[in-house]
């Protein structure tokens, strides 16, 4: 039986590491593809990274309550798509998605049997290290973000599960154990 799981967790946490190394080991699990109104980035291919459409195109998407969920991230929007999802369920996949702590609730509003999980850091001091780490925001960024953290841990405990990342190793193993056990 094909299973649908939904990993969160906050910005610079490592989930989309953790996933990585997760999918790995379990070709048999399949990383669900978002639609964006971004620009096609080099490298990037429409209906592998993402299904890439127009401004009107996602609004007309969102009118006709073709989401499981979207949202708005730096001007561009992001959505899953219920069809996508049932179809591959429909085809057997166990399928992923990685998506905010909002997008995942409304997911488990509108499909139950999603199974939901959050990958918490080791410490708020290690998460913010993590973000500092990377160079890439302003400090306002920074405090936006981790303002916005402690919500999402707030939300967290209305997930299924959730793991620490304190090491990729041990939150893949950690998600092995519950994705293989739910698979069923």
């Amino acid at each position: 039986m094909s299973k649908l799981f939904v990993i969160s967790g906050s910005s610079g946490v490592g989930k989309g590491t953790v996933i990585k190394e997760f999918l790995k080991k379990h070709p048999d699990f399949r990383l669900s593809v978002s639609c964006t109104t971004r620009g096609m980035r080099d490298g990037e291919v429409h209906g592998v990274n993402y299904f890439f459409l127009s401004r009107e195109e996602f609004k007309l998407c969102v009118d006709n309550e073709e989401f499981l969920e979207w949202a708005e991230f730096s001007g561009n929007h992001y959505g899953t798509k219920k069809s996508f999802v049932k179809d591959c369920l429909k085809n057997g996949d166990n399928i992923i998605l990685e998506i905010d702590t909002k997008g995942a609730l409304n997911v488990k509003r509108l499909m139950p049997d999603a199974v939901l999980i959050f990958i918490l850091p080791p410490s708020m001091e290690e998460l913010e290290a993590r973000l500092r780490g990377r160079h890439t925001e302003t400090e306002e960024a920074i405090q936006k973000r981790l303002a916005a953290i402690k919500l999402e841990i707030e939300n967290s405990k209305k997930f299924d599960h959730t793991i620490v990342n304190d090491t990729v190793e041990n939150a893949v193993c950690e998600l092995e154990k519950i994705m293989c056990n739910n698979q069923q």
